[in-house]
């Protein structure tokens, strides 16, 4: 008796589930490599603005003049000791923006009338949702304004003091600038900066 066999054509169920978990397995992966690159990609460029930010806002602190009296003062003398200083022109008693006739000094630039910071003292606390240009408290530069930037002042310590060889009585010739600036991607750059009066009373 002859039997002929039929030829087997085609791939069965199991082989083809197979064939799709193998390919989906691998795709998967493919795209996990594809997201981690990007996302990892992005991080230099929000490190390199918020980098870019810290110091341009240092650098203007940094510029601001470092005086005794505010330079405000009508009584202001680069030569002359605080006693010289209108009542409330006085930078070194306090850190922050003084209250001049009823009006706080401020970053910003709002009309001619605002007292705006002018001394390095000003802008102890000063802090910003956004980055804002001088000229615009209300609205953030464009791109920036998922960054934010506070600013922290104080004076040196007595071991600052040592580095420098200054005597540890004039500690407050010296200012500790810490600019902080946070944004996207959990990004968190702080940077540090001194500001010296290079005279007994002056900038």
């Amino acid at each position: 008796m002859f039997t002929s066999r039929a030829r087997q054509a085609g791939i069965t169920f199991i082989e083809l589930i197979m064939f799709i978990v193998i390919v989906g397995v691998g795709v998967a992966g493919i795209l996990k490599v594809i997201q981690m690159s990007t996302a990892k990609s992005a991080d230099p460029v929000v490190r390199k603005q918020a980098i870019a930010i810290a110091e341009s806002l240092l650098e203007e602190v940094e510029l601001q003049p470092f005086t005794y009296c505010d330079p405000d003062d009508p009584n202001q003398n680069p030569d002359a000791p605080s006693p010289s200083c209108t009542t409330g022109y006085s930078e070194s008693a306090t850190l922050g923006p003084e209250t001049q006739g009823g009006v706080t000094e401020t970053r910003y630039y709002v009309n001619a009338t605002t007292p705006m910071f002018d001394n390095v003292n000003d802008y102890a606390g000063f802090s910003m949702t956004g980055i804002k240009p001088i000229d615009d408290q209300l609205n953030a530069i464009p791109g920036l304004a998922s960054y934010n930037a506070t600013v922290s002042i104080s004076q040196i310590s007595a071991g600052e003091a040592t580095g420098f060889n200054i005597p540890a009585a004039n500690v407050d010739a010296v200012l500790k600038i810490t600019v902080r600036v946070t944004g996207p991607i959990g990004t968190d750059i702080s940077m540090t900066g001194y500001r010296f009066r290079y005279a007994p009373f002056a900038f």
